[in-house]
């Protein structure tokens, strides 16, 4: 199974949605990369031999950041959000959604399950 930027990427997809795999890598830059190598994004990652996918491994690791390195880096501008206690910080604070969606309905991803408020049984009087 072929290596690149430190993940296993499928063998048998084709190259360009096999290298989709890799956090931080969608459609666009996928095609920038194999641009960039010379490679054909219909070939399968298994029919690349060494010097190509060094060429690829080497074009990521010096123009993108992928995996580890992009997940601490989103997970540090959260923090600072949530360190300036601005909006969207408090937003990601109380896990609500931040980009301005409704939460009367809806926004069940953000809020989790639904949990049940005891209401008032009726006016006495």
């Amino acid at each position: 199974m072929p290596r690149l930027a430190g993940i296993d990427i499928p063998e048998r997809k084709k190259i360009l949605y096999a290298l989709q795999y890799i956090h931080g890598i969608g459609p666009k830059v996928a095609k920038e990369i194999l641009a960039k190598v010379g490679v054909d994004g219909d070939r399968r990652a298994n029919t690349l031999d060494d010097k190509e996918l060094a060429g690829i491994a080497q074009t990521i690791d010096a123009g993108y950041v992928v995996e580890g390195a992009l997940r601490r880096q989103m997970q540090q501008d959260i923090q600072r959000l949530k360190d300036i206690k601005c909006y969207r910080g408090e937003r990601h604070r109380k896990g609500l959604p931040v980009r301005g969606q409704r939460t009367r309905t809806n926004a069940r991803t953000r809020k989790g399950k639904k949990r049940t408020v005891a209401g008032k049984k009726g006016v006495k009087g």
